[in-house]
């Protein structure tokens, strides 16, 4: 059975060769910097492949970013010397939202997703760049993100880790100590986390996923309710993981 343990000099290698070639023919990459882990980790390895005269980085936050967070993605920024820009959003936020047809935060959350993406596109189209997702494998599998968001990215170094194993690639790349510790949050509303919206630690959402992933039961893991939760996840999220249907037309 797959472990969480990872070769993280072999892990960095890999990524890094992965981001040089999928970024043939571009200027570099852009990707959004939120003071979390997920994004701290990707925008090392992409400077560590490409240099930092080619990575961008944009700091998009809205009314649920904490100042801390901010203030984490800018620092780690220019201790990378990368190329960064802040633009708040809550103007683009509150008009939109204004037009909402509900009142449910969740969708309001996603509203603010979609508009980070809008700008991450927009700004890579501007200097032929590639926008560079900061999705892992544990989110990707339970469909954990917006669609139409954060997963309307070009590529995804982390997608083949789970969050366990990001944590260990940061602490590798020597991340700093305080971003590796907080608490992973999509900042969709105030005092949002990850683990309470999705109701388990990622070390436990990890253990089950990779059981699942390898086809074993893990009983042993969790109790059987935040199995059945997992398992239920992965199911209604299949319209955010598979490729969009359409009818078979032709013979």
């Amino acid at each position: 059975m797959e472990t969480m343990k990872i070769n993280e000099k072999e892990a960095e290698k890999k990524i890094t060769d992965f981001i040089k070639q999928k970024t043939k023919g571009f200027n570099g990459i852009v990707l959004g910097l939120s003071g979390g882990i997920d994004s701290a980790v990707c925008a090392s390895l992409a400077t560590k492949a490409l240099g930092k005269d080619k990575v961008h980085a944009l700091m998009l936050p809205c009314t649920a970013t904490p100042n801390q967070d901010t203030e984490d993605a800018n620092k780690l920024a220019r201790n990378l010397q990368i190329k960064h820009k802040l633009i708040n959003i809550k103007e683009i936020y509150n008009t939109i939202k204004a037009h909402s047809f509900t009142d449910n935060k969740k969708a309001h959350g996603n509203i603010m997703a979609r508009i980070r993406m809008i700008l991450l596109r927009d700004y890579a189209h501007s200097k032929n760049l590639i926008v560079l997702g900061t999705g892992n494998k544990s989110e990707l599998m339970i469909g954990y993100f917006t669609k139409n968001g954060d997963s309307g990215v070009d590529i995804l170094p982390l997608g083949d880790l789970y969050k366990t194993q990001v944590k260990a690639i940061a602490k590798h790349l020597n991340v700093d100590k305080k971003i590796i510790e907080k608490p992973p949050s999509a900042g969709l509303w105030q005092d949002q986390t990850d683990e309470d919206e999705i109701g388990i630690t990622y070390e436990t959402l990890d253990k089950i996923l990779i059981a699942l992933e390898n086809n074993t039961e893990p009983k042993e893991i969790s109790t059987q309710k935040d199995i059945n939760k997992i398992k239920n996840m992965i199911k209604t999220s299949k319209h955010k993981t598979d490729p969009t249907p359409y009818p078979k037309v032709r013979q």
